[in-house]
């Protein structure tokens, strides 16, 4: 089943249930008022809610309305966490082959992760506010999944039965930012804004043959200012998202509603393009010797959208517009 929030003036939305095709949506309130409540009461709510995305695939069900994803917000709002990888390893190799850093100490078998603000995600037509262009603002887009309760030490196996839906997302970054707060040995803050994300909300099911070993087997489309940025594909993660999972809750139990996301799509092969600037300035530095593009601008726009074969969009878009806060 599709699931989407939209607004209704309050903090976590309304949860509605969408079609397969994101043409129609009706008003799951009866089942779940929002979405983090149907993460928690998941057992009994995901009976409920995939009943009535049947009726709504089927058109019978009551009530149904075509689906707005400019009314949409993120599918949660907000949640208690949201903790992001570096699950594509070509992405870490290409920093550090540009910069001369050594190697992240066992970063081949250990994965890389941050805990980032969760209580203000951005839904996938807003506006992003950041304060000054000088801060290199630059986009990410990844693949990330929402998952139900998980205890302390959870196995791989385990964690990936825990995962409840899957989203894509564009995690924000501000490049100024970022080389201070790393070195400082407590991870990013100031460097990561309100992460956005698309408006649609998928169980695992919903992708077929493109979810599979705990990845996103889809290309993510990303056009910048209405040009072709990179359409990289999810498939290329080094560490599923079981693997994730389980890394965050080594040491404490997750809550239903945790996020964990995959970190910037990457791939070897290069004629595939990026999923964020900052890669592509790093394969500019390696082949000329200096980044060549900047970053983003008040008044720019990005657009993401992952696509399997088909040409099927699963979870709809991302198309926003920075502007000065």
């Amino acid at each position: 089943m599709k699931l989407a929030t939209y607004r209704d003036g309050s903090p976590d939305g309304r949860l509605m249930v969408v079609s397969r095709d994101l043409r129609r949506a009706v008003d799951a309130g009866t089942i779940a008022p929002n979405l983090l409540i149907a993460l928690e009461r998941w057992d009994s709510a995901a009976q409920a809610l995939q009943r009535l995305s049947d009726m709504l695939n089927a058109d019978t069900a009551a009530g149904s309305v075509d689906f707005e994803p400019q009314r949409c917000m993120a599918p949660l709002p907000r949640t208690f966490q949201w903790c992001d990888a570096s699950a594509f390893l070509n992405h870490g190799r290409l920093m550090e082959r540009a910069f001369n850093t050594p190697p992240i100490p066992d970063f081949d078998t250990v994965p890389v992760m941050y805990q980032g603000a969760s209580d203000d995600f951005l839904g996938p037509h807003d506006d992003v506010p950041l304060p000054d262009e000088a801060l290199g603002i630059d986009f990410e887009g990844e693949f990330g999944v929402v998952v139900g309760k998980v205890p302390m030490g959870a196995t791989p196996a385990q964690a990936l039965d825990a995962i409840r839906l899957v989203v894509q997302l564009n995690d924000w970054s501000l490049r100024a930012l970022g080389p201070r707060e790393m070195k400082s040995g407590f991870g990013f803050l100031q460097a990561k804004p309100s992460t956005s994300f698309a408006p649609v909300a998928v169980t695992p099911d919903e992708l077929g043959d493109a979810w599979r070993d705990g990845r996103v087997h889809l290309d993510l489309d990303v056009e910048w200012n209405g040009q072709t940025f990179g359409h990289p594909n999810g498939g290329e993660m080094n560490f599923g998202f079981g693997d994730l999972v389980a890394h965050a809750a080594r040491t404490r139990r997750l809550g239903a509603g945790t996020i964990v996301g995959s970190g910037t799509v990457s791939n070897a092969d290069r004629a595939v393009g990026s999923a964020c600037i900052a890669e592509r300035r790093v394969i500019e530095i390696i082949d000329h010797g200096e980044p060549r593009t900047q970053f983003m601008r008040f008044g720019d726009r990005v657009r993401m959208c992952a696509r399997g074969a088909d040409g099927d969009a699963p979870f709809g878009v991302i198309d926003q517009r920075v502007v000065r806060a």
